[in-house]
């Protein structure tokens, strides 16, 4: 397979020295691995060009006693301590959480919150089966409604999860973390704050005053962690853009590929946003190194019906920008 037959959303690639081969995780799609259900699969390759038929690694169907069994959103994979951590979005609608009673227009919320959070599953192998740690709840706090969730070991070897704060419960949307068992089976205190959404000037830079937005007020998403030469810590993130404004007076806004910068290379930062790497209903990335040390990004676009997009990428310092899309990586010449 080739990247533009291949549903792919919210991709994230580990590239395995031991076996030369590139992992490519995403959320289970019955046309394409052939299974039924929720989930995560994997395609494979030696070559970021051709890919294998992706596998299914992961069914909640399968979990005993789950929380949830809807979502399996933004799968990506870990080594530690030899064995392979799988974490995973899921929701259940069934179980609601209270609601915000307005936003900063002073416009009630029209959507429940539900109980949503990323979940930790194990297995020996980077195919599976994935087994979830604690099947009672997500790793984040229950009472909080977050996605994405990312791992973070910090240069003194504590593990972290990293995890978006939905908008539904914040407005702004946030970013937190926090600190992980060393077996990454729970967690050790409270949640700590990185930054908000609207941290990021460029997001609302041009919006009029006092217009309401219909769109979401302000979105954390799809956040990667990765430490440069120099010390500091890139935080790879998404969200949507609301700097566009049509002929008419309404406001628009893209998905896009952005990353913040800890120069500190703490993850507490402070932290500075930059400008996004890549517009056009592109986004949630990940930075990795191929086999032959090249840095690469892989993000999905569009937004629906998603394919993989491959980028490489140049750090200068802690400055992360594009070289080029990998468009020969596609399959073309």
């Amino acid at each position: 397979m080739r990247l533009p037959d291949m549903p792919l959303h919210d991709p994230f690639v580990v590239a395995d020295e031991k076996t030369r081969t590139y992992y490519l995780y995403t959320s289970n799609d019955p046309s394409v691995s052939g299974v039924n259900g929720t989930g995560t699969m994997v395609y494979r390759s030696q070559d970021l060009r051709d890919w294998t038929r992706p596998v299914v690694v992961f069914l909640t169907a399968e979990q005993q006693d789950l929380w949830a069994t809807d979502g399996a959103w933004a799968p990506e994979v870990h080594e530690r301590g030899g064995r392979y951590y799988l974490f995973t979005t899921l929701h259940n609608q069934d179980r609601p959480l209270p609601v915000p009673p307005a936003n900063q227009w002073g416009t009630p919320f029209q959507l429940p919150n539900h109980m949503r959070g990323t979940i930790t599953a194990v297995s020996d192998s980077l195919l599976g089966p994935f087994t979830v740690v604690d099947p009672a709840r997500p790793t984040p706090p229950e009472n909080l409604m977050t996605l994405d969730g990312t791992l973070h070991v910090d240069p003194s070897g504590q593990p972290w999860m990293v995890y978006a704060h939905e908008w539904l419960q914040t407005i702004d949307g946030t970013m937190e973390a926090i600190r992980l068992t060393a077996d990454l089976s729970g967690t050790i205190g409270d949640p700590l704050f990185l930054f908000k959404a609207s941290d990021a000037s460029w997001i609302g830079e041009q919006i009029p005053a006092g217009v309401p937005n219909q769109l979401p007020p302000y979105i954390t998403d799809g956040p990667q962690l990765y430490g440069t030469p120099d010390g500091s810590l890139l935080m790879l993130w998404s969200t949507y853009e609301k700097n566009v404004v049509g002929k008419d007076g309404t406001i628009s806004g893209g998905y896009v590929q952005t990353y913040a910068v800890s120069k500190s290379g703490d993850l507490t930062g402070p932290w500075e946003q930059h400008r996004p790497l890549v517009r056009d209903d592109s986004g949630h990335g990940m930075l990795f190194r191929t086999f032959d040390d090249r840095l690469m990004m892989i993000l999905h676009r569009p937004f629906e019906n998603a394919r993989g997009k491959l980028y490489e990428m140049q750090l200068d310092g802690h400055e992360l920008r594009v070289l080029r899309q990998r468009t020969d990586l596609d399959g073309g010449g």
